[in-house]
């Protein structure tokens, strides 16, 4: 009975080993899309802020306005990078990450916003949020499949 159960942990540790490497070079590679995303913001491109999501994706912003699909997610931020947010910049304070299955997570961002204005242009403050994500790997690339975005900035504080 003892061998086994040596055997079997011999054939499984392996297996814990290579699910624990892939997990991490995955969560590596979603890392890699939310800082593709950042920088896209920042440089205030919206093909290359659309091309972290999935053709078929669904964006949603903090006012509740949708847009679906790739081409209609960039369709989307190209006119408010060339107004209001053509000067913000944008970083993450905290990313968490949660896989539902090896192909399919769960991504929290809080974030934190400068240099955004008004219609009329007048400046915003520091705004703070929550970017919520359901991502997917397809062809062994992760891409955005769901976007909800909260701001946090207009709720009172957390009390302590």
């Amino acid at each position: 009975m003892l061998m086994v159960s040596t055997m079997c942990l011999a054939i499984l540790l392996p297996a814990a080993v290579i699910g624990q490497s892939g997990q991490q070079s995955d969560t590596q590679a979603i890392n890699g899309v939310m800082d593709a995303f950042v920088d896209a913001w920042n440089h205030h491109d919206a093909k290359a802020f659309a091309n972290v999501f999935s053709e078929d994706a669904d964006f949603t912003n903090w006012r509740g306005i949708s847009a679906s699909g790739r081409s209609k997610i960039e369709e989307f931020h190209a006119p408010t990078f060339a107004t209001i947010f053509k000067n913000s910049h944008q970083t993450f304070t905290d990313v968490k990450i949660r896989f539902i299955r090896p192909d399919v997570a769960e991504v929290d961002v809080h974030w934190e916003m400068t240099g955004a204005t008004d219609a009329q242009g007048n400046p915003r403050p520091l705004r703070r949020g929550l970017l919520n994500f359901v991502m997917a790997k397809n062809d062994g690339k992760w891409w955005i499949v769901v976007m909800h975005n909260l701001d946090l900035t207009a709720l009172p504080p957390v009390a302590k």
